[in-house]
């Protein structure tokens, strides 16, 4: 039987072959359909071209009227297209390449050698150190050769500030600075390890290995800290800068800078104060004064600019009175700051001071607004002149941040000028705002229910507004070293509302895009904090936002330690949304741990709270909650119940997760009676979780579609569903994750043919399931063994149908519990 000519749709043709067969048989739609075994619905939509049957029906046709089913194999497979593509906006398309680089200075001046010095040694090493004193121009040396560079490393241009001799804080610890650099690769949580740095260092250069990246490691402190930021093989390069020379980094060729040659020192005096060029320019017309100023700058790129700032903005100014004005200091910088300083007025001169005492590495002018307690606009208004001094840089559109030799000269001058009390009250307005700001945005991340509100210390005049999750996940992504610097700064100073508050708020974030690791310590130092308040209910949100880290870590007997003394607590200070919160996280540990009744028990239980505390979204997580957990115990009606339930509450994310777990539940429930409806919902899942850019959720997602299509006897397209999850799941690091779906996965390996399969997949299930404690999933496992093992080892399928029976009589779950997957 040959195919024919293939039409434009494939689709259209695979219907006509089918019609061949029928009249091949010589039988009427209701008697083919029973003499094949399928129904007379679906056969008749499969003639019409209306839906694509699965390749089992068409062997069963082909078979009948004894053809090969082989040749229209090719064309099967171009009608399935099982999966729709992923939507314009997925995150599946590649996203612009990021550019986190600073602004080139547009009078960038001299160093033509040094510059060809750095290019050079990126030909031939793809790494270069420049290493110089204070303010000779480093960073803008390595800043102006990446922008040189970006053409020919397209993929990323990106940048971290290592904060190697920052006043007032420590070098940034290179696990820290990975993580950052992970993230702003776009790399998700997921695939970056969560312990370990030399597995973090593996996994950066892996990244770096398939792309094209320049990267600026700046203000080094030494070898130590860059070792694990190089990158290895590949074409991706790095420029480093330091105020030493990093001898323990003997493959990477230094390129040292001197200060300015006196002919550059003018030139760039010249250019950054806008003095025209030729014998009517102010420099030329006082050569004297001029050399006088280059002396006094000690030919200093940051101290020229700064000079150059002030006779810019004072064109009645001779070069004379620039050079009197310049007092002398201790160092050639400090006389041209000094200079600079003295030219602000009151309140610009204290914001100036003030911004000494920021602990993160860059800032925006709400947090300016907050740390003088000034308006918005006032405090915009000041940056703007600071910047227009060049005490402040503005390393990216509506952020800015001090030079080293700024912020120790402002935080030297705080410590002079400011009282103690003044002090500690601008610090502590500035951890006030990042608790509060950082309420804010979580707010707008889809958490379960939103928390008590922030309470630590005074809400700030102004905070930002975020339109949506993803504006709040760019503020995260923009303010997360900020973030932890406020938190260790609250730790060292005793800021104890703040320490046991802040992490409470962070916890959407690191679910998105750090881990769990980093969030398991922030809490363990949030229930110290908390301990030594003293407040019950605080202590115990406390207890139970520790023990979800430690669940979401895998660390399921810690987690329940937790949750009982949240529990016992709770009893003490009642408080009806963290009680309904911790009965939703219980019901997550008992539901993995292997439970039935219990985790529907506490998912009823918390549903019943939110609704008495008045939160619709809570309960609406309660409910998509129990509707999963009913359709693993192989109750499909009132599964699809609960999920239509929850798809009747209007939302305006469409990915919010209770609507996303609703639409994967009725597929899964309505599958072998609805097919059509629930391919629809499960469709409408993956391309919501492609969107949202969230691994787990795409892996869950795809291999619920497998089990569906499973269901429905679509075992390719099921196999097809389920591989491509498990590409995903085999980038991740978190084992939970995996086990979750390969028992399912081993049972369509099994019905689509494939028994060796499904033997490895179910014993890495049964490997994996002692471990992490997941006795439920262990019994699956026993089973799926059981039944590949039944006709070719009775004995030792036997053996684990007992081992599946011994661990259900201990879980209370029926039999029938393990047909629903």
């Amino acid at each position: 039987m040959g195919q024919g000519t293939a039409k434009a749709d494939p689709q259209d043709e695979l219907a006509a072959q089918l019609r061949r067969l029928q009249e091949l048989s010589g039988l009427g739609v209701r008697a083919l359909a029973k003499d094949t075994g399928l129904s007379s619905s679906s056969l008749s939509r499969y003639l019409n071209g209306q839906t694509v049957p699965p390749w089992s029906a068409v062997v069963a046709l082909c078979r009948l009227v004894k053809r090969d089913p082989r040749p229209l194999r090719p064309l099967w497979e171009r009608s399935s297209n099982p999966l729709p593509a992923p939507p314009k906006a997925s995150r599946l398309v590649p996203p612009q390449p990021r550019n986190d680089l600073p602004r080139d200075v547009p009078d960038f001046t001299g160093r033509e050698a040094q510059l060809a010095a750095v290019l050079a040694a990126v030909d031939s090493h793809r790494i270069v150190a420049i290493d110089g004193m204070a303010g000779v121009g480093k960073s803008c040396l390595a800043v102006h050769a990446a922008h040189r560079l970006a053409d020919r490393y397209p993929d990323a241009q990106l940048y971290v500030d290592l904060h190697g001799f920052t006043e007032g804080r420590p070098p940034l610890d290179p696990d820290s600075a990975l993580r950052m650099l992970l993230g702003a690769l776009g790399v998700p949580s997921e695939r970056v390890p969560q312990d370990g740095l030399e597995q973090l260092a593996a996994c950066w250069r892996s990244e770096l290995a398939r792309r094209r990246v320049v990267v600026v490691l700046d203000n080094a402190a030494d070898a130590d800290q860059l070792r694990p930021l190089l990158p290895g093989a590949g074409p991706s390069v790095a420029l480093i800068t330091s105020r030493n020379r990093l001898l323990g980094l003997e493959e990477v060729p230094p390129v040292s800078l001197d200060v300015l040659t006196p002919q550059e020192s003018a030139e760039l005096l010249a250019r950054a104060s806008g003095d025209p060029s030729g014998p009517d320019g102010r420099l030329s017309r006082d050569p004297e004064a001029t050399a006088e100023v280059l002396r006094l700058c000690g030919h200093l790129p940051l101290a020229l600019r700064l000079a150059a700032a002030r006779l810019r903005h004072r064109p009645g100014w001779t070069v004379g009175i620039l050079v009197e004005r310049m007092a002398e200091g201790a160092s050639e910088f400090d006389t041209a700051l000094a200079m600079s300083v003295r030219q602000l007025d009151r309140a610009q001169a204290r914001l100036f001071r003030l911004l000494g005492l920021l602990p993160g590495a860059s800032f925006d002018e709400y947090l300016a607004a907050a740390l003088a307690d000034i308006p918005l606009r006032t405090a915009r208004a000041m940056l703007e002149d600071l910047l227009d001094a060049h005490l402040v840089q503005q390393p990216t559109p509506d952020r800015y941040r001090l030079h080293d030799l700024v912020h120790q000269h402002a935080r030297q001058a705080t410590a002079q000028q400011d009282s103690p009390a003044e002090r500690e009250r601008a610090l502590g307005r500035v951890l006030d705002y990042y608790v509060h700001a950082a309420a804010a945005a979580d707010a707008a991340m889809p958490f379960v229910s939103a928390g008590r509100a922030a309470c630590a210390g005074r809400a700030p005049g102004e905070l930002p507004r975020f339109a949506d999750k993803n504006a709040a996940l760019a503020w995260f992504v923009a303010e997360y070293g900020n973030l932890i610097g406020a938190f260790e700064t609250a730790a060292a100073i005793g800021a104890d509302a703040h320490v046991s508050e802040l992490p409470r708020f962070l916890r959407a974030y690191f679910a998105r895009r750090c881990g769990t690791t980093h969030l398991n310590v922030l809490f363990e130092r949030s229930l110290a904090a908390a301990e030594r308040l003293g407040d019950p209910l605080r202590l115990a949100e406390a207890h139970s936002d520790l023990g979800f880290a430690r669940y979401n870590a895998g660390r399921m007997a810690e987690a329940a330690a937790a949750y009982d003394a949240a529990g016992h607590l709770l009893s003490q200070a009642r408080d009806v949304r963290a009680e309904a919160e911790l009965a939703m996280r219980r019901g997550y540990l008992s539901w993995d741990e292997g439970h039935a009744e219990e985790p529907l028990d506490l998912f009823r239980l918390a549903g019943r709270l939110y609704d008495e505390a008045g939160s619709a979204t809570g309960a609406a997580h309660a409910a998509a909650a129990e509707g999963w957990a009913m359709l693993q115990l192989g109750h499909r009606e009132e599964a699809a119940r609960l999920a239509r339930q929850v798809l009747d509450i209007p939302h305006t994310d469409p990915a919010w997760p209770p609507t996303l777990t609703a639409r994967i539940i009725l597929g899964v429930a309505i599958a072998r009676e609805k097919p059509d409806e629930a391919t629809e919902h499960l469709h409408q899942a993956l391309a919501l979780a492609r969107e949202d850019g969230h691994l787990n959720n795409q892996a869950w997602c795809l291999n619920c579609l497998g089990v569906a299509l499973r269901q429905m006897g679509r075992y390719e397209e099921a196999l097809a569903s389920h591989r491509e999850a498990f590409a995903l799941l085999d980038e991740l690091f978190e084992e939970h994750w995996k086990l979750r779906f390969l028992n399912g996965y081993g049972e369509t390996c099994r019905l689509a043919g494939l028994p060796e399969e499904a033997l490895r997949l179910h014993r890495e299930a049964l490997e994996l399931a002692p471990r992490l404690g997941y006795r439920y999933e262990k019994a699956q496992a026993h089973e799926g063994i059981a039944i590949v093992l039944d006709e070719r080892d009775p004995a030792t399928a036997a053996r684990h149908r007992e081992a599946r029976t011994v661990i259900l009589k201990e879980l209370g779950i029926a039999e029938a519990a393990l047909q629903s997957r």
